[in-house]
């Protein structure tokens, strides 16, 4: 299995459209954060938007075809440009979406705003693989990349979703925006600069092998000799380089790999503590217990006591947040 299916099959997944914006200048949003377990995400279907850097920084341009996630789950802020006070914004809902829209007519924002919920507690580590904002251009190189091109099929595919109210639409739009988050992913990791991350690192042809051996093969103990040959290259090379794109070591990841799936299999099974251990790649129970507690804040025990079967949805939101739905616009 590739790395990027081995990380989504660890860490589910689920995506979520929650409004269609449909604004005329001048218009300004702000938004989040989000529950603690989302990243936002935004898709420009027409028109553009400002970001605005909440560190003060340079405000960053989306253009159609751009889409933005921001795994920070910050609170963000975008608006036209234009500096006017923004014109009051209306929610509507339809059957599976709902719309928000001013009255502007001149230069409109067509946008798509959604989450990606991940499982607890795989969003606090993924969020830490990630960049607090990550922007892939699905639009602009469309014609040059595969992946740019499937991408930009499939926010076309929205699009015409959320057109209209079709049978199946809210599935529909959950399960493209859940793909979406797949092929940003991906796109993220094809481009000469990745971010700094596991994108960067899994993007490079040379560290690959060692990246889908650790995904891979967990349980097995890796050296970092043994890495460094599957990569053909030195050990000092292949920690470096791991250092320089992932901004820690190889241990460290194998180690974050081995403690989402041990919290996933305590989570549904009843195997022992020490089964789990072993599974995962520790021949000490004393070893997993402390590494765990170390990742987790909590025993192995105590994890598997907070995360019994309950019947709860771990994608739910609460109540007050889908009836809200974060204040689109003001």
């Amino acid at each position: 299995m590739d790395w990027l299916s081995r990380l989504l099959e660890m860490m589910p997944v689920r995506g979520r459209l929650d409004l269609r914006c449909s604004y005329g200048t001048p218009w300004r949003i702000e938004q989040g954060p989000g529950e603690a377990n989302e990243i936002p995400y935004h898709a420009v279907l027409a028109g553009s938007a400002i970001l605005e850097d909440r560190a003060g920084g340079r405000p960053l341009r989306l253009n159609p075809g751009d889409i933005l996630l921001l795994p920070g789950n910050p609170r963000h802020v975008m608006h036209d440009g234009g500096g006017a006070a923004p014109l009051p914004a209306r929610n509507r809902a339809s059957l599976n979406f709902t719309i928000s829209e001013n009255p502007g007519s001149e230069q409109r924002l067509d946008l798509l705003c959604g989450h990606l919920a991940v499982a607890s507690p795989h969003d606090r580590l993924l969020r830490s693989y990630l960049p607090q904002r990550l922007v892939v251009h699905a639009g602009t190189h469309a014609e040059q990349k595969d992946t740019a091109a499937q991408l930009a099929g499939l926010v076309s595919l929205m699009r015409s979703e959320t057109a209209d109210d079709h049978l199946g639409g809210l599935a529909m739009l959950n399960a493209l925006s859940t793909a979406m988050f797949a092929l940003v992913l991906r796109l993220a990791s094809e481009t000469d600069d990745a971010p700094r991350g596991l994108l960067a690192l899994a993007g490079h042809p040379r560290l690959a092998p060692a990246v889908a051996a650790l995904f891979n093969e967990p349980a097995r103990a890796w050296s970092l000799p043994e890495l460094a040959r599957l990569c053909n290259m030195s050990r000092a090379t292949l920690a470096r380089q791991f250092q320089e794109k992932l901004g820690r070591s190889a241990s460290d990841l194998l180690t974050d790999i081995r403690m989402a799936l041990a919290a996933n299999e305590l989570r549904k099974s009843s195997l022992s503590t020490g089964a789990v251990a072993e599974a995962v790649g520790y021949q000490s129970e004393a070893a997993f217990q402390r590494a765990f507690k170390s990742h987790m804040g909590v025993t192995p025990a105590q994890w598997r006591k907070i995360e019994e079967p309950s019947g709860r949805d771990i994608f739910a939101r609460p109540a007050a947040v889908q009836s809200s739905e974060n204040n689109a616009a003001k």
